[in-house]
């Protein structure tokens, strides 16, 4: 799969719609996506993504409900035509499985449907605090497989299973992998990070890179560096 000229998915984290526009207006040319969350989307719904952008936009609403409910959710937000949205693949096969049928309905420009597998802020205890005893790894592995199986188009990962699901899974499915900080950045909640060298290098398709690039005095600056050192082949 061709990777994109510019993987920088730039994270606008905010229910404030001024803040919104104006990192949009700073960042969009300097990155390769926008990324609106759940919280945003709640606070504004449809009219205010569309007051965000006029480009499509990674709409990451991690949906997870009964089949019927998600392919419902599905179907609601494909007049936004969204790059991509995101899912919890602990919704099981049938839940992927509807949403991708509905995504359908927009033919060729429907959203690339992604599957979270484990949330990057989730360490190996708080997994188990969960029922999960595996490692994880071990549990990225599992819902990835059956999440690709019932339909979706990628995933999101940690930057620390990268690797091990490109020799997995091969090189078709999409990665699109938060928790990315460059080298001194804090790491905030991030339980598992990698620098955006380490994680294209891994196998990652598209990065998701928030505080750093929102967070900074020059958000556009920060974007830019960050994309040019990824062009360059640099080491942050």
């Amino acid at each position: 799969m061709t990777k994109p000229a510019n993987p920088i998915i730039a994270a606008i984290d905010t229910t404030d719609l001024a803040t919104a526009k104006q990192w949009s207006a700073q960042l969009g040319d300097h990155v390769g996506l926008l990324k609106l969350g759940l919280a945003f989307y709640l606070a504004h719904g449809q009219s205010g993504v569309r007051a965000v952008t006029d480009r499509p936009v990674f709409l990451d609403l991690k949906l997870h409900d009964i089949p019927n409910t998600v392919a419902g959710g599905v179907k609601a937000v494909l007049p936004l035509s969204a790059a991509m949205l995101t899912l919890h693949a602990g919704g099981g096969s049938a839940m992927i499985a509807a949403a991708r049928n509905a995504a359908e309905a927009a033919g060729p420009a429907r959203p690339k449907l992604l599957a979270v597998t484990v949330l990057t802020s989730l360490s190996a205890e708080a997994l188990a605090e969960t029922g999960v005893a595996d490692s994880p790894a071990a549990q990225v592995l599992r819902l990835a497989r059956m999440a690709l199986k019932s339909g979706a188009d990628g995933l999101v990962c940690s930057p620390q299973e990268v690797a091990m699901l490109r020799a997995e899974i091969g090189p078709e499915p999409l990665l699109v992998v938060p928790g990315i900080r460059p080298l001194g950045a804090d790491i905030g909640d991030q339980a598992r990070t990698l620098t955006p060298r380490e994680a294209m290098s891994a196998g990652a398709d598209w990065l998701v890179i928030g505080r750093p690039i929102t967070g900074a005095a020059d958000p556009a600056g920060a974007a830019a560096a960050i994309a040019a050192d990824l062009a360059t082949g640099g080491s942050s």
